[in-house]
């Protein structure tokens, strides 16, 4: 990095706490805006009208935007300034766990209160308030910045991903605007995700006059239910939950079909590998009953490895520089890091707001951590062109 631009840095340090300090109550504003257009993961009108003003204010910071279009899903917004590999990419989602109207907003003390408040239109306000920070104060970097807005993380990414994943190989530092730990801290290690669905097939009967000649699926089932619950190991931060279980048509049939949705998470690879089998091996216990596993690991752990370390630890000398001190913890949740993470792409997750209660009805932001937030993404952002810890980290 040349003199001229470590002088700029440095000096753009002071400018940009200094700066945000004057933008909390237009921060407040947007992200009230966008709070209140609703934008349920399942919903994709609602998302696609989210998606069309997040477009238009991109656009008036100069970015070049794209629509990903969905069938299935909202559309996927890119934002691009610049282009080529080395970029600094920028990791937002749109859709939130509520539907529309089941969470009012409202405010409370220092707190807003409201649908995706925290997870994670928050961290949309961020970034996009520290990017006009970077225009006005003359600090944006001299590399190419895309910034994704998805549609459905919260149902695994699953139209999103390979758009990620494409992205995340072209840059050198990914951002992602999850919501940050109650204390500030980023995110260095993250939980791998799964999703499972187990469906038991037995033979239907008259529940009185045939029922020896019945097999219940239910019944199978539970076999299954009580087998896949053990196979929670809290010391090494597994856990496995059956959340959902269907089945039968009416009490006086036995059941030949019954099903049940199985999450598990897992900080390892070795656990992810585990229970992969022990969840695709499962064998019919009642004579004449059958199994069907579909499903599988949706997102791989995020671990705290040399380079994520590494990654945080420049982080850290970055925010110090604004006078924060920066730091780390982990998570049960998966995001959209676990993706990029694993692809041996520096990455630093819950750069987002300050607050609490994701998918929780008391969901909230901590309206006065936004000013720092933005002043910290965009010091990143800034800095970014002095990252160099692939090699050496690998």
């Amino acid at each position: 990095m040349t003199a001229h631009r470590t002088l700029i840095i440095l000096t753009g340090m002071n400018s940009l706490m200094n700066y945000f300090s004057h933008q909390l109550s237009s921060m407040t504003a947007f992200l009230e805006h966008i709070v209140r257009l609703e934008s349920p993961t399942t919903n994709k009108a609602a998302i696609d009208r989210l998606g069309t003003f997040l477009a238009e204010e991109v656009r008036n910071l100069g970015a070049e935007v794209t629509l990903e279009r969905q069938a299935g899903a909202g559309d996927h917004v890119v934002a691009r300034w610049g282009r080529g590999d080395g970029q600094v990419l920028i990791l937002c989602h749109m859709d939130t766990v509520w539907d529309i109207g089941a969470l009012p907003l409202r405010y409370a003390d220092d707190r807003l209160y409201g649908p995706g408040a925290y997870d994670m239109k928050g961290g949309i306000t961020i970034a996009i308030s520290a990017l006009h920070g970077l225009r006005e104060l003359g600090l944006w970097p001299p590399l190419p910045i895309t910034l994704l807005f998805t549609s459905d993380e919260e149902r695994g990414s699953r139209t999103s991903r390979a758009l990620i994943e494409a992205e995340a190989q072209r840059s050198r530092l990914v951002l992602c605007m999850e919501p940050a730990l109650s204390n500030g801290a980023l995110k260095t290690r993250r939980k791998g995700t799964g999703l499972f669905r187990v469906t038991a097939y037995g033979r239907a009967a008259h529940a009185g006059a045939d029922h020896e000649k019945g097999i219940n699926a239910i019944e199978e089932l539970a076999h299954h239910v009580l087998a896949l619950q053990r196979l929670t190991d809290y010391t090494v931060g597994t856990t496995v939950s059956v959340g959902r279980i269907e089945g039968g048509m009416r009490s006086n049939v036995v059941p030949d079909k019954a099903w049940m949705w199985v999450d598990v998470r897992m900080a390892n690879g070795a656990e992810s590998e585990r229970l992969t089998q022990a969840i695709r091996n499962l064998k019919p216990v009642l004579p004449g009953a059958r199994l069907e596993v579909h499903g599988g690991m949706s997102r791989q752990p995020m671990e705290r490895t040399p380079l994520m370390a590494q990654t945080f630890a420049w982080a850290q000398s970055v925010a110090a520089g604004l006078g924060i001190t920066l730091l780390e913890g982990a998570t049960g949740g998966g995001s959209d890091a676990n993706f990029t993470a694993a692809l041996g792409i520096p990455t630093l997750d819950g750069l987002g707001v300050v607050g609490d209660g994701a998918h929780a009805v008391h969901e909230h932001a901590v309206l006065s951590s936004l000013p720092q937030r933005a002043a910290l993404l965009a010091a990143l952002i800034s800095a970014a062109p002095n990252l160099n810890l692939a090699q050496s980290a690998s």
